[in-house]
């Protein structure tokens, strides 16, 4: 008896005699039409041979006969993704599953379906199944671990590193000799708080692969992270001779060298970095480390703080869009501020802001703190903790599940204390969980603007609280914020920070009859020019010291060998080790002069100094960064006290002390005045603010 055109077919198709057996379906189904078989079998030969159009037609007629057989339900999804209708080829194996959900075939073409689509989260739960039955197939392995790499590199773009974490740590049981898992689990446990464990990673990953520059350069991040300036810089420098154009190393490397006050060379690789700000915007310059670089102008730093905002907040910006966080009006009309930042701590912010939280006007204003900075037990905290109206730890929220938080709060002004420093969660307020966003003390300038396709280049914040000393009105161009202009300085300040027991000049090294220049700045902001003038001072004041701030060993030992250099002795540079904030402030009896920094000022620690009774000198710049010193000596009433250029700095700082009778008076002026003064007056600043925060918000209407 003759064979069937349809089973002859087959046994052709079976020995990969397609092009027969396509023709001997064809007659099959010439003969009989809705010979479902026929028209499945005829599917797969066209798919075969890369007919996907024609394959997706047989195989629905197949469906359209026998819609419950698994395998033609199989054969349409596969055929369906090959062309390109992702979409349906998914539901095609999920009623395939549906109808055989033990099937190994189906459970991990529909998990090769969803990957395809990037449905990382979903393929790898099929991933998953196939694996808990069949663990050693490889190319399953290599699939779920490509899903957990992208889901962990998805979360971590939207600054949820916890779960970014989890994921690298799965996907490394999966491929644990893969270097880029272990680049970016390290990269996840630095932002959650890990160097040592961050370190480790790295370290891993280049015993796999010495010669990856981003993994020197992260290396070295945390390397100075952990106060290991040293090897952060070999790491630097290993990542430039491996990539001389991974522009961010290059900052990095510089940054550090200014922390240790090793200038060789810091010109012209400044002068570099300034030519990237300006001709490479995707370049990745820290807009923190370039106020401290000398030279740079206000315009630069506002197109460094834009690239940089551009590079890192583009999704999120995008991401907050779609969220479309809606505004909502407080039940009880009082304005809700509420207040982001890391250092909710012992820290100088704390002694800054403390009393002016206490003393905000609770029948006016609902205050909120959001804190993602640990958590210190200390009575700074608990101060805090008990100021604001609510206060809200969200350390292990995501920059969504934060925004999402702050929004629910009905929040209508947020205001980041942190902006671009080491800490920096601005990705919330740049998702808009709040009406409006204000930039204000952690970041001292501008924070950019964000360039859009057909439409005006839009501010990241829509304000920046200032003083028209720090910003006058000519500079009003070099920022992307509209500037609130506080009556006489930016900074608040805290009356009731604690005082220590003050030691002896001895107990600070201190010899009895001295004058003594201090400057507790940190070490990265004294540059070359400076120290050189300090260095004059010395020479010209024979029975003088200079009382610096230690930092790192590092920079003691080069500024000892500068002034050596200059033939000053090395017990004339005595250095102060860091104490608590209390016994800190008690030191400051012992000095005569602060000598402040250029071109990034003392800000917290100028305060600090004033609140003391300590005249500090400082030479104003064109930035806001160089003019913040004289903002708080304008509010205390202290104008001689600011000078214009270097020049006159170290002229007024001579003549200063060679005057004590002029010091004497100007310490009297601070002691007497501690309370009343427009720099110390914390309640006429806090109804300044309210003011301010009041016209913001009859602005929006």
């Amino acid at each position: 008896m003759t064979q069937s055109p349809y089973l002859t077919a087959v046994q052709y198709h079976r020995a990969g005699q397609l092009a027969e057996a396509e023709s001997l379906y064809r007659q099959a189904l010439a003969a009989q039409p809705q010979q479902a078989d026929a028209h499945h079998m005829l599917g797969l030969v066209y798919y075969q041979t890369n007919r996907n159009a024609l394959a997706v037609k047989h195989l629905e007629q197949a469906l359209a006969i026998n819609p419950k057989q698994v395998d033609y339900l199989n054969h349409y999804g596969l055929a369906l993704r090959a062309a390109g209708n992702i979409d349906a080829s998914i539901k095609s194996f999920q009623q395939a599953i549906l109808l055989q959900p033990k099937d190994l075939d189906l459970q991990l073409n529909l998990g090769n379906t969803l990957l395809a689509a990037n449905r990382f989260e979903e393929a790898a739960s099929y991933y998953h199944r196939v694996l808990k039955v069949k663990p050693r197939e490889d190319e399953v392995r290599a699939a779920l671990c490509h899903c957990l790499s992208s889901l962990g590199n998805q979360a971590h773009t939207i600054g949820n590193f916890t779960q970014a974490e989890a994921c690298f740590q799965e996907a490394l049981q999966l491929g644990p000799q893969d270097a880029r898992l272990l680049y970016n689990l390290g990269n996840a446990q630095r932002e959650l708080g890990k160097p040592n464990d961050a370190a480790k990673q790295y370290q891993k990953a280049l015993q796999l692969d010495p010669n990856d520059a981003d993994t020197h350069n992260n290396l070295g991040n945390v390397q100075r992270e952990l106060g290991q300036l040293d090897l952060a810089v070999a790491s630097y420098t290993t990542a430039l001779k491996l990539n001389p154009k991974l522009y961010h190393a290059k900052v990095h490397l510089v940054h550090q060298k200014q922390h240790m006050c090793d200038w060789d060379g810091l010109e012209a690789d400044i002068q570099q970095i300034r030519h990237w700000v300006m001709h490479e915007p995707s370049a990745q310059i820290s807009p923190f480390a370039f106020l401290a670089m000398p030279s740079t102008s206000a315009e630069e730093q506002r197109i460094c703080a834009s690239n940089w905002a551009n590079s890192r907040y583009a999704q999120l910006i995008q991401l907050g869009k779609q969220l479309n966080f809606a505004n909502t009006t407080s039940p009880n009309n009082k304005i809700r501020i509420a207040y982001l930042s890391a250092d909710f701590r012992l820290h100088p912010l704390a002694f800054l802001i403390s009393e002016l939280i206490e003393l905000h006007d609770k029948n006016r204003f609902e205050t909120y703190a959001f804190s993602y900075g640990v958590n210190d037990k200390t009575s700074a905290r608990a101060r805090l903790e008990k100021s604001f109206d609510q206060f809200h730890d969200i350390r292990t929220l995501s920059d969504i599940d934060a925004a999402k938080k702050i929004h629910s709060c009905g929040i209508d002004i947020l205001v980041d204390l942190t902006g671009f420093t080491q800490t920096s969660r601005s990705g919330i307020a740049a998702l808009r969980p709040a009406k409006v966003n204000v930039n204000w003390l952690g970041f001292p300038g501008t924070m950019g603007e964000m360039h859009q396709q057909n439409a005006p280049d839009t501010p990241l914040f829509d304000y920046l609280l200032t003083d028209a000393f720090i910003t006058p009105a000519d500079t009003t161009p070099h920022y992307a914020e509209k500037l609130a202009l506080l009556p006489y300085s930016y900074q608040p300040n805290d009356r009731k920070r604690p005082i220590g027991k003050a030691p002896t000049r001895q107990a600070c090294n201190l010899p009895d009859n001295a004058f003594v220049f201090c400057s507790f700045n940190q070490s990265f902001k004294i540059t070359a020019d400076v120290f050189s003038i300090w260095l004059r001072l010395l020479n010209k004041l024979p029975n003088s010291v200079l009382w610096l701030l230690d930092c790192n060993t590092w920079a003691k030992q080069n500024l000892w060998l500068a002034a050596q250099r200059s033939g000053i002795a090395k017990e004339r540079i005595v250095f102060a080790p860091r104490v608590n904030i209390a016994d800190h402030l008690a030191r400051h009896i012992h000095a005569d002069l602060f000598l402040d920094t250029q071109p990034y000022n003392a800000h917290t620690t100028c305060s600090d100094a004033l609140w003391m009774g300590l005249p500090v000198l400082t030479c104003a710049g064109d930035t806001f960064s160089s003019r913040v010193a004289g903002s708080l000596l304008q509010a205390a009433g202290l104008p001689q006290l600011i000078t214009h250029s270097l020049v006159e700095y170290e002229a007024r700082a001579l003549q200063l002390a060679q005057q004590p009778n002029e010091l004497a008076a100007i310490k009297a002026k601070l002691q007497d005045e501690n309370m009343t003064s427009n720099l110390f007056d914390t309640a006429q600043f806090t109804l300044s603010l309210e003011r301010i925060y009041t016209q913001i918000m009859a602005n929006i209407g």
